[in-house]
Parts: C-alpha cells; structure tokens; sequence
C-alpha cells in the first residue's frame, strides 16, 4: 500500500484539496436542512416574509457554494486519480526495464498486461472513491447522526436500528463477494493469457485451421469470469433492497412518532422535516461507504499485485565503483557453476573451465538442453554464477558498468526481436549514432545488403512489430548487422543463423573473418558446417563441457561430434547438405 500511495508525488496537492473542498462541500450540505428548519418555524408559521427572505438567501448562497466546492473536489479527485495511475504505469514499466532475465522469469507476460492494465484502473478508480466518497460519507453519517441527536435524542434511536440493519446484512454481502472478486483478478491472467497466445501464434493457428478450437478454449475463459462476475453483481444487487428496507423503516418510524411529537408539541414541523433529510443522507452516506469498502477491498488485491513488481529488485546490480573499460575479448570461465532456480541443486552448467583468446572463433556444438545458450548469457551478465566467476577482459564481469559490458559484448539471441520502425531505425538499436553508410557496411558483413537492395525503400523500409513482415533469414542477418554496429570486443550468435542457407551462412563467417578479425566470436550452431571453420569448437553435452578441441581431433576423438557430423553428413541434419 504505502508503495502505491508514494507514486502520488507531484499529485499529493490535488488529493489534499480534493479531502479539505469535499469536507466543505459536507458542511454546507449538513447545514441546509438546519436553515430550512428554521425557514418553517420562523419564516412560514409564523408568517415572517423577511425571514423567509434572509434565511432562503443565505440557503442559496450555501447551495451555491456546496456546489463550487464539489465541482472542485470532483476536478481535484479526478486530477489525482489519474496522476496516481499514470505515475504506476510509469514506475512498474520503469522497473521492468531493469529486472534481469530471472526477474522477469517470476513473472508471466499476460500477468504483466493485467497489472498495468486492469490493476492500475481498479486502484484509479478506488483512490477517487477514497477521497471523495469515503472522506464524504463519513463526515455525512456523523454529522447527520449528530443533527438527528440535536432536534430528537429519542427519534435518533430508530436510526441505530437502521445502521445496525445495514451493517449486518451489507457486512455479509461483502464477505462473499470479496472472495469472489480475488477469483476474478486471477481469471483476467488467464483470459489475457489466451488473447497473447492466439494472437502471437495466429499464422500457427490459422495453418492448422485451429480457429474454432482458439475460439471454444477463449469462450471457456471468458464464460467463467463471466460467471464469477454475474455471482458477485447478483450478491452485491441486494444492497439497493436492503437499503430502501432501511429508509422505509426510517420514513415511516420517524413519520408515526414525529406526528405524536408534534401534537404533543415536543417537535416542529420545520424540525421533522429536517430529520427526513438527516434520514436520507445518513442512510445513503451509509451505502456509499459499503461500496467504497467493497471497492478498496477489491482494490486490495490488485494493491499486492502492483506492489509485486514495484517492490521486485533486480537480482543484477552495478558495483559501488564499477570498471568502465573491457580491455580486450579474453574470455575466463573458471569452475562456474550456474542453476536458473538457486538453490534447486539443478544445475544447468557444472564446473565449466574455459580459456578463450581475444580474437577467436568459437563454435560451440550440443544437443537440446546441453547449456549452449546458458554458457553464452553468462558473458554479457544476464544471469550471475551461482559459483565461480566469468571473467572478459581479465576481469569478473560483475565489477563491469552493465552498460559497458553489454555494449562490448554483442549478442544475438537465439529469439531476437525487431521492432516497428524503418530497418534504419532497427539497424541503430545496435549505435544510435551511427551514420547510414556505417549501416550500409554492417548489413554486408551481415549478408543483408542483397535483399534490402532489393526492397522498394531501401533502408527506409518499414519493419512491422515483430519483424513479420520479413522471413526468419532476413530477419537473422538484420539483427546480427545490428549486433555489428556495436563495433564490440566479443560477437555472440546463438544459433543466429539457422533460418539462412549454408552458402549465406559461409558468406557471414567470411566477412566476420575479413572485417572484425580482433574480435572474440563465439557461435552456437546446431549444424556442423557453421562451427568446422572455427578456432576451436565446445562440445557440451548436459551442462558440462565434453570436449574442447578443433574439428580435426573432435573428429578422431570425440564420440558426441562424431556423431552429430555423421548424421548431417548423411542429410538428416541439416536440410542444405546436398543429396
């Protein structure tokens, strides 16, 4: 909660006016009943027009000044709400941006969505409530309360009876439905969940004519929400019922015993007539404040699931004096031991000793699940050992700048992105300084020089979100000329060129070799033909290193390689081996 509130900042002026104007508005509502009390008593009974006159302008003028007063609370409150929710969606993005890969493993996409979406509009939406309704409605209930105590001790009781009426039976409506509501919050994850799956994988979908299967499964979600939503609006419909039991009982009490009281001369006309409009606001002030706590009690939930990612701290931090420099692209693994789940004793690389000279070329070679990608998110820190140390440069990369690291460690992940924008705008991801002609050359040590040529625009031509508008090869080189444009000490490319043809692929190796000859280039392949050409080759087979040597004596001497190259040598490997 007091995470949430922080984020009002600049707000903070807004909510104190919206309170101070709403308890004014309260005061001279409060007080207008009085005055048309003292209007029939003094003014119509006893025939009085000046009375009538003096007291129905000052009536006027309170009238008048309730309703600046509300206008204003209502401009503040909606000032304040909103900043509240756009200062939210501003910091949880914020934080994001610095959570490391097992940060962001805590956390599911469609969950992210639903806190900054559905999360933050519950929260907006109570906030205003509580500073208006709930400072309203408790200022309405005391003092109506205390004007009913002032004109009829006696009268007041049936009040009390009414409040207690309300309590119980509203109390227990909302017991129900709060429970019912927390079910709710988790059913909208699932339902954004399918909406983000079908969605990303509407080609898939669409080839396996999967339509009506996509739709039954998101009908199912959306019928059970539904269901949970229709329970708990049935539940909380028998407030209204409740409520006008409560006035009646109020109306027809007040209206039986204030009749004797003014025959018997103990009430006046003027005050029973007030009492009805003490009634009135009592009882509503008393259902509004139901519904601001069945409102924050909704809210609640949401609360904790925004503080979840505001409260979430990045599992990788920069050093008090960090180093600002990589000296060259020397790699150092030495007895690293790493695990995604401290702790799990699971490891995902064991006792990985390895010595890497700036300048070579590393292929790196294993089965599904043997630690390739792992050994390669270690380098540019987006994960830390769980023991021993990674070191680049000669020094352990957790003494680096982040930012300094990763700008000198070059990686193109196995499931790199392309954003919206021109393929310009994609290529200066990699340096935002960089000139065209500076991305005209990374593109022909890419290999993406051919069929951007070809392109009606160019280097101006527009990528859609997700790079779907270009095939899974082009959208490889695009982002490897962008890892390029870094110019970095170390180039990582896991599995970065499986979706191009062996001769593009031989062409990218080449121009590596040509252009960036003193940087450390570090391939995971699945094929052979993309790792035979290298200095030395890693052979990992589950999370340990099973050979390290070059193609020659893995050839003679390593029974895993051998049996990786003879299988693509025969064609069952690799597509583009030739029949």
């Amino acid at each position: 909660m007091r995470k949430v509130l922080q984020q009002l900042k600049q707000y903070r002026r807004d909510t104190f006016l919206c309170i101070g104007l709403t308890a004014l508005e309260v005061i001279m509502e409060i007080l207008m009943p009085f005055v048309t009390a003292i209007i029939i008593d003094r003014g119509l009974e006893a025939g009085s027009l000046p009375v009538v006159y003096r007291y129905g302008a000052l009536m006027a003028a309170m009238a008048f000044m309730s309703l600046f007063f509300g206008a204003m609370a209502g401009k503040n409150a909606a000032s304040a709400a909103s900043g509240l929710s756009a200062n939210l969606r501003e910091s949880i993005y914020a934080n994001i941006q610095t959570f490391s890969f097992s940060n962001i493993d805590k956390f599911s996409v469609p969950g992210l969505v639903t806190r900054m979406t559905t999360d933050i509009t519950n929260v907006q939406n109570a906030f205003m409530m509580v500073i208006r309704v709930a400072v309203r409605a408790p200022l309405n209930l005391v003092f109506s309360f205390a004007m009913c105590l002032i004109i009829s001790p006696r009268l007041s009781a049936m009040f009390l009876i009414a409040v207690v009426f309300l309590v119980i039976v509203i109390g227990s409506i909302m017991v129900v439905t709060l429970k019912i509501f927390r079910e709710v919050f988790h059913r909208y994850d699932d339902l954004n969940a399918s909406v983000q799956e079908n969605v990303t994988a509407i080609r898939v979908v669409k080839a396996f004519v999967r339509e009506d299967y996509e739709n039954v499964k998101f009908s199912k979600a959306s019928k059970v929400l539904y269901d949970l939503s229709v329970k708990a609006e049935a539940l909380l419909a028998f407030n209204n019922p409740a409520m006008m039991v409560a006035v009646y009982f109020c109306i027809i009490s007040v209206s039986w015993f204030g009749a004797q009281y003014i025959v018997g001369g103990s009430l006046t006309t003027g005050d029973l007539t007030s009492l009805f409009s003490y009634i009135m606001a009592l009882l509503m002030s008393l259902m509004m404040l139901s519904m601001v706590v069945v409102m924050i009690s909704m809210s609640m939930a949401s609360i904790r699931r925004i503080s979840e990612v505001l409260n979430e701290t990045p599992d990788l931090t920069d050093p008090a004096d960090p180093v600002m420099t990589v000296a060259d692209g020397r790699i150092d693994f030495n007895h690293v031991n790493f695990s995604y789940k401290h702790g799990s004793g699971k490891n995902s690389l064991s006792d990985i000793d390895l010595h890497i000279k700036s300048g070579e070329t590393i292929g790196v070679i294993g089965g599904t699940g043997s630690g390739k990608s792992s050994l390669v998110n270690l380098i540019c820190r987006l994960y830390d050992v769980d023991d021993g140390s990674v070191c680049v440069g000669g020094v352990d990369v957790r003494r680096y700048d982040t930012e300094i690291l990763r700008n000198q460690v070059s990686v193109v992940l196995q499931k790199n992105t392309l954003f919206s924008g021109t393929i310009l705008d994609n290529l200066r991801w990699g340096n935002p300084d960089a000139t065209e002609e500076e991305c005209i050359e990374a593109c022909k040590a890419a290999c993406a020089d051919e069929f951007i040529d070809r392109m009606p625009q160019g280097y101006e031509t527009r990528i859609e979100r997700g790079g779907n508008n270009v095939s899974g090869g082009q959208k490889q080189r695009l982002c490897i000329a962008r890892a390029l444009l870094k110019k970095p000490k170390v180039l990582i490319l896991d599995d970065s060129t499986s979706a191009v043809d062996t001769a593009t692929d031989a062409s990218i190796r080449a121009a590596f070799a040509r252009e960036i000859p003193g940087t450390t280039k570090i391939i995971i392949a699945q094929r052979v033909s993309s790792v035979e050409s290298a200095d030395r080759i890693l052979v990992l087979d589950d999370g340990k290193i099973d050979a390290f040597d070059t193609h020659e004596n893995l050839l003679k001497n390593n029974a895993i390689y051998q049996e990786i190259y003879n299988s693509q040598l025969e064609g069952s490997g690799d597509f583009d081996q030739p029949a």
